[in-house]
Order: C-alpha cells, then sequence, then structure tokens
C-alpha cells in the first residue's frame, strides 16, 4: 500500500515542475504531466494553480478531463476560467454542465459573456436553462436537475428499458438516469422507479407495479431545507413540482450533497467574521480575500466602540481601583467563549432541524442554566484564586461576576441565531465576532456595577 505522505510529496513535485513547465512556454511536456494524473490529482493540482497561469494548464487537457474537471468547479473559478479561454472551447464546456450548474455559472458572469453562453445552447438545453434560471437564488428550482426520461405507469419494463437506452443526456446528467420519475398524462408525478429495480423486472411487467411511492417538492421550497430533507431521509432523488404540481424537475442526493457542503462552508466563513471566496484559497485573489474580510471588521471596529464607551464611562471606578483592570480580558474572554460556545451549537441545531423558532423559550432556558453552572464552577475557582493573591472583596467581584457573565452570555448566544432564523437570516451572520462584541460590552457593564456594590466605590 503507498504512503499518502509520500503521495503528497510526489503531487507537490509534480505541481512545482507543471507551473515551472508553464512558465517556461514548454506545452507539450506539461500535457504529459496533465495526462499521467487522476482526474482528482488534476483538481487539487487546479485548485493550487496560480490565477494566471490555470486558463493555460486547461487548454492542455484532454477534452473529457476537461469537461469533468470544469463541471466540479465552483461557479465563481469558473467564471475566472472562462475569462482565459476562447468563445468556442467555452460554450464547449458549458454545453455539457447540468441545467442546475449552468444557472450558477450565468449568475457569476458578465451579462454579455452569459447570452453568448446561453445562446451557444441547443434548442432544448437553452429552455432547460431558461427555466431554472426564471427561479429565485435560494429555491430548489435554481439548483434542480432536468428530468432525462419521465415513465408512464403502463409502460412495460422492456420499454422502459429501451426508451432509457436510447435517451442523450450530458455527461454530468448520467447519475439522474438511476432513478426515474413516473408522471401521469398530464405530468403528476405518482412515484418513482430505480434503475436497478427495472433492470431485474420481467420484460412484460409494468412500470405501475414495480414504482415506489414518493413525496414531492414544490420548486419554490427553501433549497437548503429540501437538501437536508433528501440527506435525512436518504432518498435518491425527490421530484419538483410546480405550482399546478406537474414534475418540471429532480433534486438528486448528489446534488443536496453539494448544496449542504456550500452552505457549511459558508456558515464557517460566518462564523469566523468573513464572507465565503466561493473558490479554493489559492485560486483566489488578494483582494478577493481583502473584500472577503473587510466588511465585518469595519462592522465588529464600529461595535467595538461599545467596549470603548464602557470603559470610559467607569473610567472613576478604574481609578478607584486600579487591580480591576487587571481582570478586565479575562472577563471579557470566558463571555464571549462562552457565548460562542452556545451560539455554534445552537446554530447547527437549526441546521439539522433540531430546534425551530418556536422552541425559543426552552432553547434560551436550557442555555442559561449551562451558564450558571459554568458560571459557578468558574466564579467558585476566581473567587479562591483572587481571594488569595488580593482579598476577599475582590474575590467575591470577580466570582460573581463569572457567574453573571458567563449566565448572560450563553442566553445571548442562544437566542441571537433563533431571532435570526425568525425574521428570514442567515444564523451564521450573527457569527461567533460579533456575538463576542456585544456579550463584551455588556460583561463590562456587570462587571463594575457589581464591583461598585461589593466595594462601595
Amino acid at each position: 500500500m503507498s504512503d499518502p505522505k509520500s503521495q503528497e510529496v510526489t503531487l507537490a513535485e509534480l505541481e512545482e515542475e507543471l507551473w515551472d513547465l508553464l512558465r517556461d512556454k514548454e506545452y507539450a511536456a506539461a500535457a504529459d504531466i496533465l495526462r499521467s494524473m487522476r482526474v482528482a490529482s488534476v483538481e487539487r493540482l487546479l485548485d493550487r494553480t496560480p490565477p494566471g497561469l490555470m486558463p493555460v494548464a486547461f487548454r492542455l487537457l484532454d477534452k473529457d478531463v476537461a469537461v469533468e474537471v470544469f463541471g466540479n468547479m465552483e461557479p465563481s473559478l469558473q467564471s475566472d476560467l472562462i475569462d482565459g479561454l476562447a468563445d468556442e472551447h467555452t460554450r464547449d464546456l458549458f454545453s455539457q454542465l447540468q441545467s442546475s450548474t449552468q444557472a450558477r455559472l450565468v449568475d457569476e458572469v458578465p451579462a454579455e459573456v452569459a447570452q453568448r453562453l446561453l445562446a451557444s445552447l441547443g434548442h432544448a438545453e437553452r429552455a432547460a436553462a431558461a427555466k431554472v434560471l426564471g427561479y429565485p437564488e435560494d429555491s430548489v428550482g435554481r439548483r434542480m436537475s432536468v428530468v432525462p426520461q419521465e415513465l408512464a405507469p403502463d409502460m412495460s419494463a422492456a420499454t422502459a428499458l429501451n426508451i432509457i437506452r436510447d435517451v442523450t443526456v450530458p455527461a454530468a446528467e448520467v447519475d439522474n438516469l438511476t432513478v426515474l420519475p413516473v408522471g401521469s398524462s398530464t405530468h403528476k408525478v405518482l412515484g418513482l422507479v430505480h434503475l436497478p429495480r427495472l433492470v431485474r423486472a420481467e420484460p412484460d411487467e409494468l412500470i405501475e407495479d414495480i414504482m415506489e411511492p414518493t413525496e414531492t417538492v414544490s420548486v419554490h421550497a427553501d433549497v437548503e431545507d429540501t437538501a437536508r430533507t433528501v440527506v435525512h431521509d436518504r432518498v435518491q432523488a425527490l421530484p419538483v413540482v410546480d405550482d399546478a404540481e406537474r414534475l418540471i424537475g429532480m433534486l438528486t442526493v448528489a446534488d443536496a450533497q453539494l448544496i449542504l457542503e456550500e452552505e457549511e462552508s459558508e456558515d464557517t466563513f460566518r462564523s469566523g467574521g468573513a464572507e465565503p471566496l466561493g473558490q479554493p484559497y489559492l485560486s483566489t485573489s488578494i483582494m478577493q480575500l481583502v473584500k472577503s474580510r473587510i466588511v465585518w471588521l469595519l462592522v465588529l471596529g464600529i461595535g467595538a466602540v461599545l467596549t470603548v464607551q464602557v470603559l470610559d464611562y467607569f473610567e472613576d471606578t478604574l481609578a478607584a481601583m486600579v487591580v480591576l483592570t487587571l481582570f478586565v480580558p479575562l472577563l471579557t474572554g470566558t463571555g464571549g467563549n462562552t457565548g460562542n460556545q452556545a451560539a455554534t451549537t445552537v446554530t447547527r441545531a437549526i441546521a439539522l432541524s433540531q430546534v425551530t423558532t418556536r422552541d425559543l423559550v426552552r432553547v434560551v432556558g436550557r442555555e442559561a442554566l449551562v451558564g450558571l453552572t459554568l458560571g459557578v464552577v468558574l466564579g467558585s475557582i476566581g473567587f479562591i484564586g483572587a481571594s488569595l493573591v488580593w482579598d476577599l472583596g475582590i474575590g467575591a467581584v470577580i466570582g460573581t461576576t463569572l457567574v453573571v457573565i458567563c449566565t448572560l452570555a450563553a442566553s445571548v448566544g442562544s437566542v441571537m441565531p433563533l431571532i435570526a432564523s425568525k425574521i428570514g437570516v442567515d444564523p451564521a451572520v450573527f457569527s461567533n465576532p460579533f456575538i463576542s462584541t456585544v456579550v463584551d460590552a455588556l460583561g463590562l457593564i456587570v462587571y463594575f456595577l457589581i464591583a461598585k456594590t461589593i466595594l462601595g466605590i
């Protein structure tokens, strides 16, 4: 068995060698390297290739490999690549994509490029792409796949297999043939037929006898919620219907898994106070990285002014007992971490449909109790430590403040994602840095009020 580390070293060596060949315009040698690599390795390599060299490397790929690699790229990276490719090459690649992927790419490129891409499609493909483009960005309709073939209930298994053999679909749509919808004469969904079951059926067996019942989803439904349903219920595909309950597409499990990966990536970025990149890190320009972070830093910088204002307001309290300043980082750090833990837990529970806005009181109550328990434990340790080093008064202030801050931070951290979900905002937008800023300000107010009360200053 080969050593994964040795494989990584080999890929790294090939990467550097390929880049050197491209810079030296040794294209024949570079093409030989690319042909010797597996498709997955080519995808990883292109993810790390500098933007200026990527179009050159991509043109050297064999056509079949190029189509597969291009179809697996993020739309924003596809858009960047299009800028460096000839129109003829681009149109050929575009025609091989699923209609849902075509729609996502059209969103990324300039209007004039989008028009050229759509114009390059055949009538049927253009109609399918246009249908997908007609739905809201976060709807199932925008991410559904075109139905390659609809079966009739009175059709025999032999007839169905003959029809499937004659179906011509792009390479990206082949997986959709593993599950086929059964529709009435008015295209109402009656059930689904799995290809393995169809292959095992007797030639004269009717489709209605081997089909399985299925639920449907509205074309206007939220795509993330629907994707979670598909993955959670372990279904191969879910038929998508219009307002008249007519079949217009399918959301496959592969589509659903990709959607959830994208959503989890977005949540990860936003929980850290940045916007999603939408493409591999090393393929992202410096300016794009700056843009993904600068807005949140400005927002959080403005929020941090609250903390400064609190410190300014209690300046006399700090002057009267300078020792209180020593504990500010400890208290704000503890409060911020407690709030972040609660927010992350609740946000994940919302994403998995384990919690809804109707559970707000229960969730806040549970997190407040968790915060109180954590506060008692940490407060006891803080009381003992501060009392031994300073005096009982300081110990009482630190211990009491930790109890209150932990309870308050856990409550705030749990309620913010629920409020966001209620008003239709992504809970991840209430990111950890944002929660930390709010909790810092509230925690300092609590700290100084407790200090003034206990110490009489």
